[in-house]
C-alpha cells in the first residue's frame, strides 16, 4: 500500500484505563471509528472503575520516549494526542519527543482529575505541562475547571476568573487555540468555546444530556486529532469533533455502577437496528 492511501495515523500519550471508557482505549476506540489508525504511548497504569480512579503507577519516562521514538521512526504521523502524563517526569519527555515533529499538530487535554475528582496531577505537573507542553500545543482542550486550574494564582480562587480571562492566560503562554468545555458550567446548555490568537473563532450550544460520563473529554481531544488528521482546518475540525462526541454521549451505556462510557462506535449500531435494512 502507498502512503497516499494510508489512513492518517495518530500517535497518543495517554494512560491505559482497564474499563475502556477513558485513557488510551477511548483514544483508540475514537480514532478508529474516525478512520484513523492509532498509535499509542502507554504513560500510566491505573486502577480504576466506572465510578474513579484508585490507584496510578507512572511509567518510566525512558520507555515513553523510547515507545515513542520506535514508532516514529518507522510510521508517519499525522497528528499528536496528550491526554494523561502520570509523572513530571513524562511531561519532559512528551515535550522533547514532539519537539522534533514541530509540524505535527498536538492537540492536547491537559486531565486533572477523575470525574469524580480523584488528583490525577501535582502542581509541579500542571507547572511543566504549562512551560514544556502548552508551547507546543496546536489546540488545549480543558474543560472549564480545568482552564482555571491551569492559570490560577496562589491563593486565587479558581471558580471566580472567567472563562474568556482564563483563555487568553492559555494563550499566552503558547498554544495556538484553546477549546474550553461547559460541562461543569451551571448553564441550560453546554456551550464551548474556541479561542484563538484574536479571541472567539466559534461557540457551540449542545443539548445537556442527563448523568456524567466517563471519557467524554478523551474522546473529544481524540475526535480533534482524528478531525485534524484526516485534512480539516481547524475550526470545522473542532465543529465535527464535537458533533462526533456528543452523538457518542447521546448513545451512551452504563455497564458499571458508576459512570456512562460513551458509544464511539453508535453509528455501528444504528446501522444494525432493525428495520433500516443494513446488516
Amino acid at each position: 500500500m502507498s502512503s497516499s492511501t494510508l489512513p492518517p495515523i495518530v500517535l497518543a500519550f495517554s494512560a491505559s484505563d482497564p474499563t475502556g471508557g477513558a485513557g488510551v482505549q477511548a483514544d483508540l476506540l475514537t480514532l478508529a471509528s474516525m478512520g484513523c489508525h492509532a498509535l499509542s504511548v502507554i504513560t500510566a497504569i491505573t486502577v480504576q472503575d466506572t465510578a474513579g480512579v484508585e490507584n496510578l503507577q507512572a511509567v518510566d519516562s525512558e520507555w515513553v520516549v523510547d515507545q515513542a521514538r520506535l514508532v516514529l521512526e518507522d510510521m508517519p504521523v499525522a497528528a499528536f494526542k496528550v491526554g494523561m502524563v502520570g509523572s513530571i517526569e513524562n511531561i519532559a519527555a512528551i515535550a522533547e519527543v514532539v519537539s522534533d515533529y514541530p509540524d505535527v499538530p498536538l492537540v492536547f487535554d491537559p486531565v486533572l482529575a477523575s470525574g469524580r475528582g480523584d488528583e490525577l496531577a501535582t502542581e509541579d505537573m500542571i507547572s511543566g505541562m504549562c512551560e514544556l507542553l502548552l508551547p507546543q500545543t496546536t489546540i488545549l482542550t480543558p474543560n472549564s475547571r480545568e482552564a482555571r486550574r491551569l492559570v490560577q494564582g496562589d491563593g486565587e480562587d479558581d471558580d471566580e476568573l472567567a472563562l474568556p480571562g482564563a483563555a487568553e492566560k492559555l494563550l499566552g503562554l503558547g498554544c495556538e487555540y484553546v477549546l474550553i468545555t461547559g460541562t461543569h458550567e451551571n448553564t441550560p446548555q453546554v456551550v464551548n468555546t474556541l479561542y484563538g490568537p484574536e479571541g472567539v473563532v466559534r461557540s457551540d450550544s449542545w443539548e445537556r444530556l442527563p448523568g456524567s460520563y466517563h471519557g467524554s473529554g478523551c474522546t473529544l481531544a481524540a475526535a480533534i486529532a482524528a478531525t485534524l488528521a484526516n485534512g480539516l482546518e481547524l475550526p470545522e475540525a473542532v465543529r465535527e469533533a464535537q458533533e462526533y462526541t456528543w452523538q457518542t454521549l447521546n448513545a451512551g451505556f452504563r455497564p458499571g455502577m458508576g459512570q456512562y462510557i460513551p458509544d464511539r462506535f453508535f453509528w455501528a449500531r444504528e446501522m444494525d437496528e432493525p428495520g433500516t435494512g443494513k446488516a
